[in-house]
């Protein structure tokens, strides 16, 4: 019986250290911190990846800038090539009014010469003469005016052709900028939707607290660069003069 009682004891013995070995390698190892180097790297990455999308963005975003100047120039140059179209207009209908203005006064001179030629008495001859004298007055103040309204005409029809000219070239650098505009965004869209995939996945290798830190200090950047080298001592991004101790400890990869 005692024996048997301690091979029995000794069987439950094996047996509960067998559970526990089986126990301990059931446990989750515990989770090792990525290197400080691995770390930069992911960082190096996803900053690399945010960067090209801030270009595309930034190139997206002066081109309607472009295309909105263009388009506030053709309408400009649009209105003065109308107001300079109308100034002509109304230069060539005054120079026909004063040609009418003639051919009315040519023919009330020749009216009052017929006239003259029944008149009974020197009064209503001299009274007709007068009125022939009067036409003859408005005749040459209109034919004057005619050639002052036709020197304005040649100065104004070269402005007009001159703004034309300007109107057409600017009309046509504004097609073909839009259609930059159109096949860029087309063409960004695209390469942007693919570098936002890479964006979601390369923060996926970055732990929480790196990542959200990363995503701060790039929101307040102007540039949006959050991972730079050190320059001649100093930070890439902002140029502030970075300690000797701490450059030592980034050169080590000890610190971020």
């Amino acid at each position: 019986m005692a024996k048997s009682d301690v091979k029995t004891a000794a069987k439950k013995k094996a047996t509960s250290g067998k559970n526990g070995a089986e126990t301990a390698t059931a446990k989750k190892p515990a989770r090792v911190e990525s290197p400080v180097a691995d770390k930069l790297t992911s960082l190096y990455r996803l900053q690399t990846i945010d960067s090209e999308v801030d270009r595309i963005r930034i190139q997206r975003g002066e081109l309607p800038l472009e295309v909105q100047d263009l388009e506030d120039e053709v309408a400009g140059l649009e209105t003065r090539l109308n107001k300079l179209e109308g100034e002509l207009a109304d230069l060539e209908g005054q120079v026909s009014d004063k040609q009418n203005l003639i051919k009315d006064a040519k023919a009330q001179i020749k009216k009052y010469e017929g006239q003259q030629a029944k008149v009974r008495n020197n009064r209503e001859y001299d009274s007709l003469t007068k009125e022939i004298e009067f036409q003859n007055l408005e005749i040459q103040l209109a034919e004057k005016r005619i050639k002052e309204f036709k020197a304005q005409i040649e100065a104004k029809k070269e402005l007009v052709d001159e703004s034309r000219t300007r109107h057409e070239e600017r009309a046509k650098d504004l097609e073909l900028k839009r259609k930059e505009l159109d096949s860029i965004i087309a063409e960004t869209e695209k390469e942007e939707k693919t570098l936002l995939t890479q964006s979601e996945k390369a923060a996926k290798d970055i732990e929480e607290r790196l990542l959200s830190a990363y995503n701060r200090i790039r929101s307040n950047a102007r540039n949006g660069l959050a991972v730079v080298p050190v320059e001649r001592g100093s930070c890439g991004g902002c140029f502030n003069a970075i300690p000797p101790q701490r450059q030592l400890d980034i050169a080590a990869h000890k610190k971020i």
